[in-house]
C-alpha cells in the first residue's frame, strides 16, 4: 500500500478574509442614507469600515449653482455627491429628480430593509434577502456541526455589524438644512469632475436636505471608542477562526465571499438614493453636448437668466445678457469677489 502524498487541507488562516478593505458595506451605507437592522445579518469583508461611509466621495465638493436664482454654492452632502459621480457621465447632462417619500410605504418599508423603494429592481431586493438568508442558513449549519468556535466568529461578525449599524443611525439623523422655503420648486446644476453634469430638479425644502448640511455627524469620542473596540473584535476573529472545524472555515469563506457578491450586484442594481426622507433618481434620457458652452447657452434660454453661468465660470462675464439675472446683476456680483 502507498502512503497519501497529498497535504491535508488547512484553512486556519481564512479570518483573514474578514480584513479584506472593501467599500461594499459602505457604499451600501451611502445609497441608503442610513443603515437598518436587517443589515445585520448581511456580512461581507470590510464591515469593520461602516464608519467611513462619509469618505465614499473622495473628497470631492462639487460647485452647483441654482439656476432659478443665480446663486452659487456647493454639495456638502459626500452620500449625494457619490450618488452624482455614479450616474454622472463624461460630456453628458444627466437630469435628476428629487422626490420626497418621507410618509409614504416606500419609507416605512425602508426602516426595515435598506433596499425597499422604488428604484430598486426585484433582482436587487431577492439578493439582498438571499444574503440575509445565507447567514440564517450557515449559522444553523454550525449548529448542527457542533462547531460553537465557528458560531461564537460569526455571532461576533454579526454583533460588530449590529453595532456598527447603531452608530451610522445616531450619526445620520436629520439636522440643520437651511430655512424652509415651501411649495418652491428648484433646478440646480451641478459641475462634477471629468466633465460630468447633472441637473437636479425637485422642491427647495427636498434639494436642500440631500444637498445641505451634514448627512454623518463626527462620532463623539464615547463612538469612537465603541467603534474602535467594534475593529478590534473583527482582527480578534481572526484569530479564533482558526479554532473553527475545517468544514465551519469553509463555511465561514463561502458566506463572506457570497454575501460580496450579492451586496455588490444589489448596489450595482440601485438606481436611486434614499436620503433623509427623499428619493433622488435618474429622470429622462441623457444629453450629449459636443463642449459646455453649448449645454450653457441650452440651459440660459431655457431658464431666462445667465447669472448662474458666469459665477460657475461656464460664460465670460462679457456674454452675459442684460435681462433679469444679466450683466448688472454679475457686475455687481463679480465686484464683490475683488473687495
Amino acid at each position: 500500500m502507498f502512503a497519501s502524498t497529498f497535504p491535508t487541507m488547512s484553512l486556519n488562516l481564512v479570518g483573514i478574509i474578514f480584513l479584506a478593505d472593501l467599500s461594499l458595506i459602505a457604499q451600501r451605507t451611502a445609497l441608503t442614507g442610513g443603515s437598518t437592522f436587517m443589515d445585520t445579518f448581511v456580512l461581507c469583508p470590510g464591515l469593520h469600515r461602516q464608519q467611513d461611509a462619509g469618505n465614499v466621495h473622495g473628497g470631492e465638493y462639487p460647485a452647483v449653482a441654482a439656476m432659478t436664482t443665480g446663486y452659487v454654492f456647493r454639495v456638502e452632502n459626500p452620500a449625494t455627491v457619490n450618488f452624482l459621480q455614479r450616474v454622472g457621465r463624461t460630456g453628458q447632462l444627466t437630469t435628476l429628480s428629487v422626490t420626497n417619500i418621507r410618509n409614504s410605504n416606500q419609507a416605512w418599508l425602508s426602516r426595515f430593509m435598506s433596499s425597499m423603494d422604488s428604484s430598486v429592481s426585484l433582482g436587487a431586493v431577492m439578493a439582498y434577502l438571499l444574503a440575509v438568508g445565507s447567514t440564517i442558513a450557515v449559522s444553523y449549519l454550525l449548529v448542527l456541526t457542533d462547531d460553537w468556535w465557528g458560531l461564537l466568529v460569526l455571532a461576533a461578525l454579526m454583533f460588530t455589524r449590529f453595532i456598527n449599524v447603531l452608530l451610522i443611525q445616531s450619526r445620520s439623523r436629520a439636522g440643520w438644512s437651511g430655512a424652509s422655503e415651501p411649495g418652491v420648486a428648484g433646478d440646480l446644476l451641478v459641475l462634477l469632475s471629468q466633465d460630468r453634469w447633472v441637473r437636479v430638479k425637485g422642491y427647495v425644502d427636498d434639494l436642500k436636505a440631500v444637498t445641505s448640511g451634514e448627512w454623518l455627524r463626527d462620532m463623539t469620542w464615547v463612538e469612537s471608542a465603541v467603534s474602535g473596540f467594534t475593529t478590534l473584535l473583527v482582527y480578534l476573529n481572526v484569530a479564533l477562526a482558526s479554532n473553527a472545524k475545517l468544514s465551519g472555515q469553509i463555511l465561514l469563506l463561502l458566506l463572506l465571499v457570497g454575501t460580496s457578491g450579492l451586496l455588490g450586484l444589489v448596489n450595482m442594481l440601485t438606481q436611486g438614493l434614499q436620503m433623509h426622507g427623499n428619493l433622488i433618481t435618474v429622470d429622462g434620457s441623457r444629453r450629449k453636448y459636443r463642449r459646455r458652452l453649448d449645454m450653457a447657452e441650452a440651459l440660459i434660454k431655457e431658464t431666462g437668466r445667465d447669472d448662474w453661468a458666469v459665477r460657475l465660470g461656464m460664460i465670460n462675464p462679457s456674454q452675459a445678457s442684460t435681462v433679469k439675472g444679466g450683466s448688472a446683476e454679475n457686475a455687481a456680483f463679480n465686484e464683490t469677489l475683488t473687495m
